[in-house]
């Protein structure tokens, strides 16, 4: 069950890049609930989160860096670019019967990093 959960993650990212909305949310189960705590949003039903990625006003794509089984919760490090424009992005993705019943999202725009700590760092 894990290989299959984790090659529909690894799907769900590729269709979302290519912006097949359709294929997308097959993952997740008519009753989910997805969050965005930064923002103070919660998206209640499939058929409301697949209209709502439709009507996005930005092109998105979607890199993704890696995805991690944490015992039946499942991450994705991952980049969203806005209109080509970064965003680091965590997804926890809660599955019940093999379909996502929960998702947060948490996001974090780039930044300079301060001069001080040059020194110990490498930039990538």
């Amino acid at each position: 069950m894990s290989d299959d959960i984790r090659e529909r993650i690894e799907h769900h990212w590729e269709v979302c890049d290519a912006a097949d909305w359709d294929a997308a949310h097959e993952i997740y189960a008519e009753h989910c609930v997805v969050e965005w705590p930064q923002s103070g949003e919660r998206v209640v039903g499939k058929a409301n989160l697949q209209s709502l990625r439709e009507h996005h006003p930005a092109r998105l794509g979607f890199s993704t860096k890696r995805i991690i089984d944490a015992g039946g919760t499942w991450i994705t490090e991952y980049v969203i670019t806005y209109d080509g424009a970064p965003v680091y992005t965590v997804s926890i993705m809660d599955f019940e019967a093999g379909k996502v019943v929960k998702e947060t999202h948490y996001f974090s725009d780039p930044f300079e990093p301060p001069s001080w700590r040059a020194q110990w760092v490498v930039r990538t």
